[in-house]
């Protein structure tokens, strides 16, 4: 057994830059497992620093410094972000307290509209069925509620934390927009000699990345937005709370669409009851959804590395599952990435065995 795994490495390691970038994805996924937590902020600014970075090499290209051009696009990140803190979070905030404040009524109208579910339908449904139903959500409310409370008390205690976050992301985000190239050499100089193949895959993903995560962060303000005005002027309650949820909702694909779903039709069956209203909301909801996933993404993710639904929802469980919430964000990049590594690796080897190929001819 022993020899067999010995030989399965010596034929899949043979080349020294494939094990260089085993080693290397190695090496990454460790320390992201491990430390991912605390390179919570580093992980931020580098996903601002993506997405800023097209801004300022489109200002280089009027002869603008890149220093300068880095200075003019943080401020207006700055700008635009104290406005939307300051502007929009405050009423999404008053939309979720006042959600909290109804949320016992429409649990309790719900619980009247399901026992009395047994009295029309005496043949079809058993009302002990729907007392342990009852029951058993109860019990899933307060056991969530309670979660919630803690992860709030939790957050209470790391406002000093979120407040030097606030004042380092941005700082380190000047400097990886301002000496972008200079990070870039220095990091390079502590690579392998051997890291040919680390490159050339990294060149791949590097702009995929770019291209996810600018195209990603796009169809959220899309879709959000979009959401947004359609709740509005369909005066659905809470419309700026829900729109934030389904705008959030596309960074979990297939998932997150049905997930979000539920909370949108609770509420307007709750505000409407079974009425146009309710069908007219849920029709627009769902050509939100359609045009979604049948024109945003393929305009927005157009290069992306076409993978297969079942392919993107596994990755999405394996990576959510192994790094929470920046799994699931670049679990298709991650996905992509695999299958980079796994097109490149046979055609290594083969590569390889046509060059000893071509040694024992010119020996022959």
């Amino acid at each position: 057994m022993f020899m067999q795994l010995f030989q399965w490495y010596k034929t899949r390691f043979s080349d020294p830059n494939l094990s260089v970038l085993f080693l290397l994805l190695l090496f990454s996924f460790t320390v992201i497992y491990f430390f991912g937590n605390i390179l919570t902020p580093l992980f931020v600014a580098i996903i601002l620093a993506y997405l800023l970075d097209w801004p300022v090499t489109y200002l280089m290209r009027y002869k603008i410094h890149r220093t300068v051009a880095t200075l003019i696009v943080m401020i207006l990140f700055v700008s635009m972000s104290l406005f939307a803190f300051l502007g929009v979070l405050p009423t999404i905030f008053r939309q979720a307290a006042s959600f909290a404040r109804d949320l016992p009524t429409m649990l309790n109208q719900g619980q009247d509209y399901i026992l009395t579910l047994p009295t029309h339908y005496p043949e079809a449904i058993d009302p002990i069925t729907i007392t342990h139903l009852i029951d058993t959500i109860k019990s899933y409310l307060l056991d969530s509620g309670g979660f919630l409370l803690s992860q709030s008390f939790a957050s209470l205690l790391n406002i000093a934390a979120l407040l030097v976050y606030a004042v380092l992301v941005p700082l380190m985000m000047v400097f990886m927009l301002k000496d972008k190239n200079q990070l870039i050499d220095s990091m390079a100089k502590f690579l392998p000699e051997n890291r040919k193949l680390a490159v050339q895959v990294w060149a791949e993903m590097n702009g995929q990345i770019m291209n996810y995560i600018r195209g990603k962060i796009t169809e959220i303000l899309i879709v959000g937005v979009a959401t947004y005005f359609t709740f509005f002027f369909m005066d659905l309650r809470y419309s700026a709370l829900l729109a934030l949820l389904v705008g959030l909702s596309v960074l979990i694909p297939y998932i997150g669409a049905a997930a979000v779903t539920v909370p949108v039709a609770v509420v307007a069956l709750f505000q409407w009851g079974v009425s146009p209203e309710f069908a007219y909301l849920m029709i627009a909801y769902g050509i939100i959804q359609t045009l979604d996933g049948n024109v945003i993404v393929p305009i927005l993710f157009s290069e992306a590395v076409n993978l297969h639904p079942v392919v993107i929802i596994v990755s999405v469980l394996v990576f959510g599952g192994l790094w929470g919430f920046w799994g699931v964000f670049f679990a298709i990049p991650l996905a992509t990435l695999v299958k980079a590594v796994l097109n490149a690796w046979p055609s290594v080897q083969v590569e390889n065995d046509q060059l000893a190929s071509d040694k024992m001819d010119l020996i022959n």
